[in-house]
């Protein structure tokens, strides 16, 4: 599965957070500091804060705000948030994941198929 080795950037297991690239690839090379951003965007400097620090995620609202200011655009902050959800939850139900049995589907159109199958054994 592709989303466990995407994003990692940092020597160990976890994902990149947006917030350490927004604050690594646009702040600092920028030269924007958090309350700089939050000014610039419209928001409270604790939002910025607590994104850059990895505990507050990135809304819809944000992003608009961040593409607005900071460029691309929108979908690029949500998708480095939904990558880093996606991640990190994949990190933390591995396990469980990788015991999950996929659905077979020609197994079921054979069944659909011959209906007499599934009732005869």
């Amino acid at each position: 599965m592709p989303v466990q080795d995407a994003g990692e950037r940092n020597n160990n297991d976890r994902p990149v957070m947006p917030g350490e690239i927004l604050r690594e690839e646009f702040m600092e090379p920028l030269g924007l500091s958090q309350n700089g951003l939050a000014r610039a965007i419209g928001v409270p400097p604790r939002r910025i804060n607590e994104i850059v620090h990895g505990k507050r995620a990135i809304t819809a609202d944000t992003a608009l705000r961040l593409a607005a200011y900071l460029g691309p655009d929108p979908q690029f902050w949500l998708n480095l948030q939904t990558h880093y959800d996606l991640s990190v939850t994949y990190l933390d139900t591995r396990t469980l994941l990788e015991a999950i049995k996929p659905y077979d589907r020609q197994q079921n159109v054979a069944r659909t198929l011959n209906p007499l199958q599934e009732s005869s054994q």
